[in-house]
């Protein structure tokens, strides 16, 4: 074991970066390595982090078992199934993401995947059998032209996943903080991560604001779904991780690309907060989108009809039910008969049925929703991001895996391999060697960082509605700049103003903070790519956008002219600093000398 000696002093945020007004820390934790968030990417990275001797804390908003992976219900994908290949899923991810995935990135997923899914089985974790084989059952989801989803409890995936990760973190006795929002990362004087602010909310082992002292930090903090009104993300979802990394001066790619999984349970027009998913694996096994007329829209709108990749199918939806004049189609499975719900869809069959409708006998209505972010936190193939000693893994990292839009069930994969591999580079920095060093960090200076503003956590609902009312499913222009500016006119609204510190303020500010970035990034993308639909752009353009965008946070206009740009240079706004990658790849992050960053 080679875990990173340095335990330097952690004097405060970057003097580029920005930290959330917050009390001085009342309380300390020395790790060797502190993961933030406990889904399979975070409890995998602490379970490999520990086994391998570096003393490791967890610490995560809610309980162990309250993420985002326990609500996964469809499965994992990877080549177990005779017949099938880690080449034809590489086929399958590279066409869903649309010419943004990259290759590297993707053949590391789906060569290393099987082997890790049977770690996850050697750790406890119990996959539904076949009757008739006795090996792991397979099932298909949309964009797979092979059974490859492995899937266990029907439709309760992520709750038996979580449930054997959370049982091996306790029984190795790895220290959790549980009840914590991270608030900011400390570096030390080089400009190196020094471990995570955080405020426990008053049912951990402490209580108040902290720290966690750690040479190395590994952000799995999930999702930014409740960045939008109506998502299936929990409530825990809001972007921390993404925020604090751009607050910390990292490197965020791809945040225009959000999936909106096309069948979730419709609950009316005016239905906000998390909304229950309707998995894909019902699609899987054959049930059929309608209309109210029964007709089957998407038969000649795709080879794969219903099981087309998400954005295909929500785009579908969408438009079917614009020419139809209401807001949602149906999902029909009524042909699968009272025992097929109620032992392969137990969770779902009792969702529908708690809002009154019953999928035995009915079909279920069904609208698009926020699902998934496939950008993040920029980070090469062991997990590394552009600031030196800070990891990221699963929803909250960019690997360039997903391109414009995630295959169905490559995130519980991607959260297992990439963990994997953060925890390899971290316990020997030799083992993963570097294609250069990370991007340097601006020097710590506790005293001259910018504290980033707060709004008052009523601003929460309007930062939704204006999401989903300007940068949903359907993009413009128009509708684009409409809500950057009525984003802005929030934080003007502010200006002054002193909102009392707290978990609410702070779950705001990270909302805005990423809707405006996600809202900048969408607007400079004149096309349509995947889960990135520009009405006004309606076609694909590879000449021009093959290509990744990142953003950085900025304080004012700036940037180097970046000659791979369209328009030939960084278009800073007010606060970001958007620049294009060159190809369509996602390179290992490397240090860009001075004069060009």
């Amino acid at each position: 074991m080679t875990v990173h000696s340095r335990h330097p002093e952690a004097v405060g945020p970057g003097i580029a970066g920005t930290a959330l007004p917050a009390p001085a820390p009342g309380w300390t934790l020395d790790a060797d390595v502190v993961v933030v968030g406990s889904g399979v990417a975070g409890l995998t990275a602490a379970l490999r982090c520990a086994a391998g001797g570096a003393r490791t804390v967890i610490v995560t908003k809610a309980r162990l078992n309250a993420g985002s992976t326990r609500w996964a219900q469809g499965g994992v994908a990877a080549a177990l199934g005779e017949g099938d290949s880690p080449e034809q899923h590489l086929d399958d991810t590279l066409e869903a993401g649309a010419g943004l995935c990259d290759e590297n990135a993707v053949r590391t997923l789906v060569t290393e995947g099987p082997a890790a899914v049977r770690r996850l089985i050697a750790a406890g974790a119990d996959f539904d059998l076949s009757s008739d084989t006795g090996e792991i059952a397979l099932t298909r989801e949309g964009g797979h032209h092979r059974n490859r989803i492995a899937h266990a409890g029907g439709d309760a995936t992520g709750a038996e996943i979580s449930r054997a990760l959370v049982e091996a973190v306790r029984e190795q006795g790895i220290r959790t903080v549980e009840n914590a929002l991270v608030l900011d990362l400390l570096k030390d004087a080089d400009g190196h991560t020094a471990g995570v602010t955080l405020h426990v909310m008053g049912e951990g082992q402490h209580d108040g604001v902290g720290a966690v002292r750690a040479p190395a930090v590994v952000l799995a903090t999930g999702g930014m779904g409740q960045v939008f009104a109506a998502t299936t993300n929990p409530a825990v979802s809001t972007g921390d991780g993404v925020a604090l990394a751009l607050r910390a001066d990292a490197e965020v790619s791809d945040l225009e690309f959000v999936q909106f999984h096309p069948t979730v349970l419709y609950l009316g027009p005016d239905a906000e907060g998390q909304q229950p998913l309707i998995s894909e694996a019902v699609r899987g096994e054959g049930a059929r989108l309608v209309d109210a007329d029964g007709l089957r829209f998407m038969q000649g709108a795709h080879p794969l009809a219903e099981l087309a990749p998400r954005d295909i199918v929500a785009k579908g939806i969408m438009r079917h039910a614009a020419r139809q004049g209401t807001d949602h189609m149906y999902l029909d499975a009524r042909h699968f008969g009272a025992a097929m719900w109620e032992t392969r869809f137990p969770t779902i069959l009792a969702a529908c049925r708690a809002h009154g409708i019953d999928p035995v006998t009915q079909p279920v209505p069904v609208a698009p929703a926020a699902h998934y972010a496939s950008g993040g936190i920029r980070t090469d193939l062991h997990g590394r991001t552009t600031v030196p000693g800070l990891y990221a893994c699963g929803e909250a990292a960019c690997t360039g895996v997903h391109g414009a839009n995630r295959l169905a069930s490559n995130s519980l994969l991607e959260g297992l391999v990439f963990a994997e591999r953060i925890a390899e580079a971290v316990l020997d920095p030799a083992a993963a060697p570097d294609a250069g060093s990370a991007a340097p960090a601006a020097p710590a200076d506790g005293a001259g960082s910018a504290r980033a503003a707060l709004l008052p956590a009523s601003a929460r609902t309007r930062v939704q509605r204006v999401m989903s009312e300007g940068a949903g499913v359907l993009r413009s222009a128009a509708s684009l700049a409409r809500a950057a500016e009525q984003l802005a006119a929030l934080s003007g609204a502010a200006a002054g103003k002193h909102p009392e510190p707290g978990v609410d303020t702070w779950e705001t500010a990270n909302l805005h903070l990423v809707a405006q970035v996600l809202v900048a990034a969408a607007l400079r993308r004149e096309e349509t790519r995947g889960c990135h639909w520009r009405e006004d752009f309606p076609d694909r353009d590879d000449e021009t956008w093959s290509r990744h965008l990142v953003v950085r946070l900025g304080t004012g206009p700036g940037g180097a002219a970046q000659p791979d740009s369209p328009g030939g240079a960084a278009r800073p706004d007010a606060r970001f600093t958007l620049r294009t990658t060159r190809t369509t790849a996602f390179p290992p992050v490397v240090a860009l000398p001075k004069e060009q960053q």
